[in-house]
């Protein structure tokens, strides 16, 4: 079951965001499985990341956070203009 984030860790992780910088970029082909699947390592990888989705109107925008928030189970922290930030925590190992 996915955790939710309380509004003090999500300010927290909006902060610590201002200093990432967008290390997947969503071309003119969208958001493509190949997209979902390095997004899905990078946050594997750092649990906190920023997108950029370039060449797409704010409606396709959100369609796409969406669908990437479903797929990977990730939370949209922040979104402005181009850029969202996305945080997955790391998977606990016992």
């Amino acid at each position: 079951m996915k955790e939710i984030i309380s509004n003090l860790k999500r300010k927290e992780l909006k902060k610590k965001s201002y200093l990432l910088k967008p290390i997947i970029m969503i071309g003119q082909n969208g958001l493509t499985d190949a997209v979902i699947n390095e997004i899905d390592i990078a946050l594997n990888a750092h649990e906190l990341i920023k997108v950029r989705a370039k060449g797409s109107d704010k409606d396709e925008r959100t369609g796409q956070c969406l669908k990437i928030k479903e797929k990977l189970n990730a939370d949209i922290i922040h979104r402005i203009g181009f850029i969202t930030v996305l945080y997955r925590p790391a998977a606990k190992t016992s």
